[in-house]
């Protein structure tokens, strides 16, 4: 396993301290691994802070999640992953276009519960 990136619902999940909606596989890769997420993760918790679906900003939450277990956010070629992200036309979804991508572009697992991105990023797991 190359990398291990975390998608949105998984980040704000851990940072909740609600461990039990991850699966058993995604909480050994988790425990197992560095993790990391894509920037357009903390786009993503700033967009859902704006419109009041959560409450701390992605600055804190982001440096809880690096405090605790050690969570980074990859800053890859930003160019690259937006050309990879535009050939991703399966989802509509502009946030999970990039986080995708930057996976790829990364050769990383993406550690998703959404069955849409599983079905169409063959590193995706849950």
């Amino acid at each position: 396993m190359k990398g291990v990136f975390l998608d949105t619902h998984v980040v704000l999940w851990l940072y909740a301290g609600d461990v039990k909606r991850l699966s058993a596989k995604a909480q050994h890769i988790i425990d197992a691994h560095a993790i990391a997420v894509s920037p357009a993760v903390k786009l993503e918790l700033a967009y859902l802070h704006e419109i009041g679906r959560v409450v701390d900003t992605p600055e804190l939450l982001l440096s809880d999640l690096y405090r605790r277990i050690g969570l980074t956010v990859r800053r890859e070629d930003f160019d690259r992953v937006v050309e990879h992200a535009m050939s991703l036309t399966w989802t509509r979804d502009v946030f999970d276009r990039l986080i995708v991508a930057h996976a790829a572009v990364d050769a990383a697992t993406l550690v998703t519960k959404d069955s849409q991105i599983r079905a169409h990023y063959e590193n995706a797991v849950w």
